[in-house]
């Protein structure tokens, strides 16, 4: 399987503000691993997934009201039974990234053991080959 790119926006909404008025980092994390969640989810069955862990999310500027959070996730990583999600969120579709980081997914059964998934990535890309040796690095 070769790395794909999955796009995800959401508009900044007042509801997702902080007492700062800016992007409440809890709704941002929630975004952030729903963003993840659907890369792996395009190809493993939804229901054998569960988030281990968020490796990071670090913000470099603050997001307001009106914004549009763009999200692109992409599987990076595949051992025995966990996924590697490298997400970055940037604002308005912009070059720059507001956050980026990884998060560690589990392919479990119907009782939450884990199990084996059968992912082999197929990294062509330097770009790809970079992000699977950041994601080799963490624990």
């Amino acid at each position: 399987m070769q790395p794909r790119i999955f796009k995800y926006d959401r508009l900044i909404k007042s509801e997702d503000l902080n007492h700062h008025r800016t992007l409440f980092a809890g709704r941002c994390a929630e975004w952030f691993v729903e963003a993840g969640f659907i890369a792996v989810a395009n190809v493993l069955p939804a229901d054998n997934i569960v988030c281990l862990k968020i490796h990071g999310l670090t913000f470099t500027k603050p997001l307001k009201s009106g914004d549009i959070a763009c999200f692109e996730s992409k599987i990076v990583y595949a051992g025995v039974s966990s996924i590697k999600v490298y997400v970055v969120l940037r604002e308005n579709d912009q070059d720059t990234p507001v956050v980026e980081g990884f998060i560690t997914f589990v392919h479990v059964d119907a009782a939450g053991t884990t199990l084996p998934h059968g992912l082999i990535l197929e990294l062509m890309n330097p770009e790809d080959i970079a992000l699977n040796q950041r994601a080799s690095g963490i624990k």
